[in-house]
């Protein structure tokens, strides 16, 4: 188990990947390419309906600083420069992207045993800055997220977050909305030697009064191959299996099923990612 309670976006991920990674409708492509000197291509492409989006990444490293930058189809140029322990501990990430202006944000996060916090400020006159904190330890954190609008003066996220993990079981209870919905989710691993696991997750909003609920597994065929399901209360159901042909290259096949209304043609996806 890790140490420490992590950062507020950890809170409920094991479950939330357990139930929504990987799974898509869409056909992606990704291949990545690495030159002499270090610096790492990554070109993806992905195709939604009648609709073709790409992108191009390059990374750059050097001692404890790291830079991303991303150009994507419709001209939009993202630059993320992080620079990992200046203290220990401590991750600083700035990040813009052009042609927006306002775009531009400074981001901190810092790790210890007990705390995990990540505070960011957006790099414009009247700008929106964003706090989350976790106190606790690597078995149970309790933690925040907040979002203020300096220019209105108000709250735009409020939420908070309740964990709580073991060897092979984690939980989770959050409060988002500014106290409109309530979410709980659920992680058990059964057998780590076949990665097989099971998550649920279960959503109230108070406004609406609804409720969702996801259920899903996955199990390992073999050290290759992994299959994962899941199944929600509104009647879809999805699938799908991810086979590494060679290190770190993934082909994953997934499918989606409406089962109240069969007569409708299923949903596929198709993802091949190509690494050296």
């Amino acid at each position: 188990m890790a140490k420490g309670p992590g950062l507020y976006s950890d809170i409920g991920k094991k479950a939330r990947d357990l139930l929504y990674k990987d799974y898509q409708t869409d056909h992606k492509f990704t291949i990545t390419t690495y030159s002499p000197t270090g610096v790492v291509i990554t070109s993806s492409g992905v195709k939604k309906g009648e609709l073709f989006v790409a992108d191009v990444n390059t990374q750059l490293k050097n001692k404890n600083i790291t830079t991303d930058v991303k150009v994507d189809s419709t001209s939009n140029l993202l630059t993320t420069i992080t620079v990992d322990e200046p203290a220990p501990g401590l991750k600083t990430i700035f990040s813009f992207r052009v042609p927006d202006q306002r775009s531009g944000k400074v981001e901190l996060q810092y790790l210890h045993d007990y705390v995990g916090i990540s505070s960011s400020i957006g790099l414009t006159a009247n700008p929106i800055v964003n706090f989350s904190g976790v106190i606790g330890t690597n078995v149970v954190g309790l933690g925040t997220d907040l979002s203020f609008d300096t220019k209105t003066g108000n709250f735009t996220k409020c939420n908070t977050g309740l964990s709580f993990s073991n060897a092979d079981l984690i939980a989770s209870l959050t409060l988002n909305d500014k106290g409109d919905s309530v979410n709980a989710s659920y992680y058990h691993s059964v057998n780590p030697l076949t990665s097989t696991a099971v998550g649920a997750e279960i959503s109230h909003s108070f406004s609406t009064n609804e409720n969702t609920i996801t259920l899903g597994t996955q199990h390992a065929l073999d050290p290759l191959t992994t299959v994962k399901a899941r199944v929600n209360n509104f009647g879809k159901a999805s699938a799908l299996i991810q086979h590494e042909w060679r290190p770190k290259s993934f082909f994953t096949l997934s499918g989606e099923v409406d089962t109240k209304a069969i007569e409708k043609s299923a949903k596929l996806g198709l993802a091949v990612a190509l690494k050296p």
